[in-house]
Order: C-alpha cells, then sequence, then structure tokens
C-alpha cells in the first residue's frame, strides 16, 4: 500500500488515481492517515456505488448475523 500527502497528492494526482488502480493509495494529512484512494477503472456505476455504500453494508452484515440453511433444506423447501 502506497501513502502521499495532501501536499504532493495536489501535485501529482494524476499519478496516485493511476497507482490506485492497482493498489490502495493512502493520504496522510500531518501524517496520520486522512483518506483512501481506491482505483474503480473498468467497474460500472452501480458497483461503484454499492461498494462504497455504508448503507449496503451495514444490510450485508445484518444478513450475514441471521441463520441460514443447507442447501438440502433449500431443495426440500422449493420442492
Amino acid at each position: 500500500m502506497k501513502t502521499i500527502s495532501v501536499r504532493d497528492l495536489q501535485k501529482s494526482v494524476k499519478q496516485v488515481v493511476d497507482s490506485a488502480q492497482t493498489d490502495r493509495v493512502i493520504v496522510t494529512r500531518r501524517g496520520e492517515p486522512a483518506a483512501v484512494v481506491l482505483g474503480v477503472e473498468g467497474k460500472d456505476w452501480e458497483t461503484v456505488v454499492l461498494e462504497t455504500s455504508p448503507a449496503f453494508w451495514e444490510l450485508i452484515e445484518a444478513r450475514r448475523r441471521e441463520p441460514t440453511i443447507s442447501s438440502d433444506e433449500l431443495e426440500r423447501r422449493l420442492k
């Protein structure tokens, strides 16, 4: 994972965006992490929106906490 300061980011946005396509780039402010640049080139808008949506991930996490059934049980219920 690469890091860059906010000051240096202002000078090299294009290079950072290019780098972010293959590896996350942490942006620091006064030496502390402030943001992450994550490349999304090649993904469609819907995927980008869902992957970055806290509400979507809360829904996924809630569903993962729910009880599950086996595939055999699912087949029995669908017959």
